[in-house]
């Protein structure tokens, strides 16, 4: 006999409820894997970065990194998420596969030769001009990854998450290995000329003139690493394009673009901003010390994107269930406690650990901006999970909408505050911070006001300020109360987080022990 539990005044059967959020989170625990792996070793080069390399040289991988983010949007132009829907609402998968590969290898090829043929006048525009190369290697990584979107979709589609995770580990294993090699092992080699044979080698590879260049080509190996990984995910395709199909694809995708392109508006321009708008002798030192600390929403950025990898296939297949919404809003009080808690670890720990060994003390002074870009981060998750109504309803044009709206807010803040002397409260990155902070808050709130209106989901909005109210209250508790000395902080911040889990367990235990 099945359980039944009452969530919201609905009777609903707690088999079929459960069944699919077990299966959500294991997915989201297995995509977690590698993306907490990945998030670890890519935070491990953090220090290395931040310590190898001067706030400006780091400026300037940050500068162009903000370029790449902006750039896949456009390669991938929402055929991503287009194949997630039609993966499901067509009966021949096989065809939806294959047009929506062949339409971006065409669109990738373009973009190599255009980006190939002109590096150095690209370079020059964005004031690299002794440096077309790096245009050449990020254009190559970017097409590469471009052509891995939709085989990676299709192993999620096909809930093969831990071929997905494998693949994604040895690209980043990869990438990871070859920065160690070229900027730790081969300068520490050199230093040693009896090593005989392998200096050789070393010489042959290795130019101890070059230092970011290194990163570029770590990233540009991995990318191709993974590709080549994917080669059997191309196994039996058909290579036949349906033109009618790709067209309803297309209008399906095209708002998702222009979402996408404002999103990256939202996440990286910023850095951008922050490069054109400062005085020059300053900017890349600013550009360095913002994006060292945007690093430290290490946790939460994991665990969304660990989320955002199992939940859009997830929520398309469970929408045809018939209590599809109020699986949403039970995946929602969850999400909140997940978030709430990663919020609330990183700021009790931030002095204790996760400065003094993520990043060089020269970036420490940017530290005030952490709170800030965790909270704005949060707000973003938010949007992700409530971001599913116009894309079950097919109103993905309000996903542009949407991120149109904060991409006005991003610019109008960021040209406003960054320019502004340190007497203001908000200037430099400070400004970048809070007009994240706003923009994220701002499209998680009219995303939920208009999505009631197309696709209303009951969603316990106490439960949303309750646990979120809880975790801030507790971070300004961890604030103002400051045992004296380090192991007394320590336990104390430890006993915050573990008032916060226990309440949050006593709170949703009636529910967990009626699911059993």
């Amino acid at each position: 006999m099945f359980a039944t539990i009452c969530v919201e005044n609905h009777e609903i059967n707690t088999f079929a409820l459960m069944n699919p959020f077990k299966k959500l989170a294991g997915q989201t625990a297995v995509y977690g894997l590698s993306s907490i792996l990945g998030r670890i070793l890519g935070y491990l080069l953090v220090p290395l970065y931040t310590r190898v390399f001067l706030p400006g040289e780091y400026g300037t991988v940050s500068v162009f990194y903000a370029y790449a983010s902006f750039l896949v949007v456009v390669l991938t132009y929402g055929m991503e998420t287009s194949f997630f829907r039609f993966n499901e609402s067509e009966p021949d998968r096989e065809k939806v596969f294959s047009t929506a590969t062949i339409s971006l290898v065409i669109t990738t090829l373009v973009f190599l030769a255009l980006a190939t043929g002109f590096a150095g006048p690209i370079a020059a525009w964005i004031d690299y001009a002794d440096h077309p190369e790096y245009v050449l290697w990020f254009a190559w990584f970017l097409g590469l990854d471009a052509l891995s979107k939709i085989p990676f979709a299709r192993l999620r589609a096909e809930n093969k998450a831990l071929r997905f995770a494998a693949i994604n580990i040895a690209n980043i294993s990869v990438n990871f290995g070859l920065n160690l090699f070229f900027l730790l092992f081969c300068p520490f080699a050199l230093r040693h000329e009896s090593w005989g044979v392998l200096n050789g080698f070393i010489h042959m590879i290795y130019r101890p003139d070059w230092g970011i260049e290194y990163i570029f080509i770590s990233n540009l190996v991995a990318s191709s690493v993974a590709l080549i990984l994917l080669v059997p995910q191309f196994t039996g395709m058909t290579w036949k394009l349906d033109r009618k199909l790709l067209k309803t694809m297309l209008i399906y995708a095209f708002p998702l673009l222009f979402a996408g392109m404002a999103g990256m508006v939202n996440e990286t321009f910023d850095r951008l901003l922050l490069r054109y708008l400062l005085p020059k002798d300053t900017a890349a030192y600013q550009v360095g010390i913002y994006s060292a600390c945007y690093k430290i929403s290490i946790l939460m950025t994991i665990f969304i994107q660990a989320y955002k990898y199992a939940a859009e296939p997830f929520f398309f297949a469970a929408a045809k269930e018939k209590d599809a919404k109020i699986l949403y809003a039970r995946i929602m009080d969850y999400f909140i406690i997940v978030v709430s808690f990663i919020f609330l670890a990183t700021m009790v720990y931030l002095d204790d650990f996760i400065l003094r060994y993520l990043i060089g003390k020269n970036y420490w002074e940017g530290r005030g901006v952490i709170p800030v870009l965790m909270m704005a981060n949060l707000f973003l998750g938010v949007y992700y999970n409530l971001a599913i109504w116009y894309k079950l309803t097919s109103k993905t044009i309000w996903g542009a909408y949407l991120s149109l709206i904060g991409a006005v807010i991003t610019l109008t803040l960021n040209f406003w505050w960054i320019p502004l002397g340190p007497e203001y409260l908000v200037h430099g990155y400070l400004g970048s911070a809070w007009a994240t902070f706003i923009c994220y808050g701002t499209m998680m709130v009219i995303s939920y006001l208009v999505g009631q209106r197309f696709f209303p989901v009951n969603y316990n909005l106490g439960k949303f300020f309750g646990y979120l109210g809880f975790a801030i209250l507790l971070y300004t508790a961890s604030v103002y109360i400051t045992p004296e000395g380090r192991f007394l902080q320590v336990l104390f911040h430890s006993l915050l987080l573990a008032v916060f889990a226990v309440t949050a367990y006593l709170i949703e235990k009636p529910r967990l022990a009626s699911s059993r």
